[in-house]
């Protein structure tokens, strides 16, 4: 399984706004930081904060940060969000699904997936936190 683009944005602003806990940053910021582009984390991080990740602040001295810490947004809550359909396959159409056993079996590995992603939260992504402020410091 490939985590769409979109995932990867979403997680990489969490990570970003986890390693300034409280502080706020703006789209450009995270945006040069990664090296995407501007519009397409601007859908990212709106999407995000209606769904509670993110919050944004409006105004000069605006910007975003996290919706709540980091220790409370989990990983499999943010994957969930953000893929569209989690089905490894689709076999709604396929002539033999009512007796193929390989629906069950990918249901058991996505469940499983999820599983280990509902293990971990973005607190545990920025276990090296001090190293990735330099690295994000280093690309500002």
């Amino acid at each position: 399984m490939k985590l769409s683009l979109y995932t990867d944005y979403s997680l990489r602003v969490l990570i970003h706004l986890g390693t300034h806990a409280g502080e706020l940053a703006s789209i450009a910021q995270v945006a040069q930081a990664y090296g995407i582009s501007h519009s397409h984390l601007t859908k990212v991080v709106q999407d995000l904060a209606a769904a509670g990740f993110i919050e944004t602040v409006r105004g000069r001295n605006g910007g975003i940060r996290l919706g709540r810490p980091a220790e409370r947004i989990g990983l499999g809550e943010v994957v969930r969000h953000t893929e569209a359909h989690v089905d490894l396959v689709d076999c709604g159409g396929c002539l033999i699904a009512p007796a193929c056993g390989l629906p069950p079996i990918l249901g058991r590995a996505m469940r499983a997936f999820f599983e280990v992603l509902d293990g971990y939260t973005v607190a545990d992504l920025l276990g090296k936190q001090r190293s990735l402020q330099r690295l994000f410091a280093a690309a500002g």
